[in-house]
């Protein structure tokens, strides 16, 4: 098991505030999206960038991870360190016993054969053990011990019935399809050890509104259940792909807006857009550079409950070069402004 250097992977220094590790990872997740970069490389590296991205936004994971110390490197062999299993309360286990989904069809598909049932590293099941909300923890490599939303009962034969594993796999989708709606056919081989099961196809419908982390539930299609056991599901864990345009927290949306400088000094009116056409926004005299104004209701929507705004975020653009009249005239304003921005501002 490779160490996985989760800041290298986002170009950052252990150092990095929240902010910085957000830009980097839309910067980066918008780059190598597979939808977007057709490269061999840029699904596993999509892959990684969002494996980093979910341990180092969380301020608790990222706090666990940095107690590894600076000196491991990208590649080296890495075994968590004696009493590691104590930090959390929960053992975690390097490998053994995982489950692959191979995802095929439409934009938001991947293939994940190679990682753990969470979609991520070894390295990553080793530290956090839990693979995410299915209830499902690992014991030590070997020792055969699983802990699972399995029941047993017993069967009519008077034998033990045992609930099937629940799964877990990502899919990614737009920004435009979370906030429309959409539907999804997908792909899933599931392999189990060493005996490959049937690959299926699946209709997904994906509820407009959705939201990054949201879980969609596929009943009855995980692990078969023993005896008279129920089958396992799969959860599909959803993520919104970063947008060229505008940035998503929670159901909020914001857009960057430039003007000029006599349009914030003035005040004017433009057009922004949304995600179901453009509005028209009134800027007020006096506005100053990278204040926000509200959009009530033009993030994403929700079935019950108020949906999310849009934030307009205001950037003063000044000219580059200038002809000789507009010279003339930012010289004339010069002379005659009382405004002093270092003592009024």
């Amino acid at each position: 098991m490779k160490f996985q250097d989760y800041y290298k992977t986002l170009g950052l220094s252990r150092t990095a505030s929240q902010e910085e590790i957000q830009k980097a990872y839309r910067t980066l997740a918008r780059k190598y999206h597979p939808d977007v970069n057709k490269s061999p490389e840029a699904e596993e590296k999509f892959k990684a960038i969002n494996e980093a991205h979910e341990v180092l936004k969380d301020p608790e994971k990222r706090s666990k991870y940095d107690t590894l110390g600076p000196n491991w490197q990208a590649g080296q062999d890495f075994r968590p360190p004696p009493g590691w299993e104590n930090f959390t309360g929960q053992a975690g286990w390097p490998g053994g016993g995982r489950t692959t989904f191979h995802f095929r069809g439409g934009p938001g598909s991947f293939d994940f054969s190679g990682f753990g049932g969470s979609g991520f590293s070894d390295f990553f099941d080793a530290l956090f053990g839990q693979n995410f909300d299915t209830g499902m923890r690992r014991g030590p490599r070997g020792s055969g011990r699983q802990t699972r939303r399995d029941t047993q009962r017993p069967g009519r034969s008077g034998g033990a019935s045992v609930r099937g594993k629940d799964h877990e796999a990502d899919i990614t989708i737009s920004l435009e399809e979370a906030y429309q709606g959409t539907s999804k056919t997908l792909t899933l081989q599931q392999e189990e050890g060493r005996g490959a099961g049937k690959a299926k196809r699946y209709d997904v419908k994906i509820p407009p509104g959705i939201i990054e982390g949201a879980r969609i539930r596929l009943v009855g299609q995980g692990g078969a259940g023993k005896g008279q056991g129920d089958n396992g599901d799969i959860f599909l864990r959803v993520h919104i792909a970063p947008h060229e345009r505008f940035t998503l927290q929670g159901r909020d949306l914001s857009v960057e807006i430039p003007i000029s400088p006599w349009e914030a000094a003035l005040g004017t009116k433009v057009e922004i857009p949304t995600l179901d056409g453009r509005i028209k926004l009134t800027i007020p005299p006096g506005t100053q550079g990278e204040q926000k104004f509200r959009s009530r209701g033009k993030g994403l929507p929700q079935k019950e409950g108020e949906p999310g705004d849009l934030y307009t975020i205001v950037r003063i653009t000044i000219p580059k070069t200038l002809t000789p009249r507009e010279k003339a005239l930012f010289e004339e304003l010069q002379h005659v402004s009382s405004f002093h921005p270092r003592k009024d501002g």
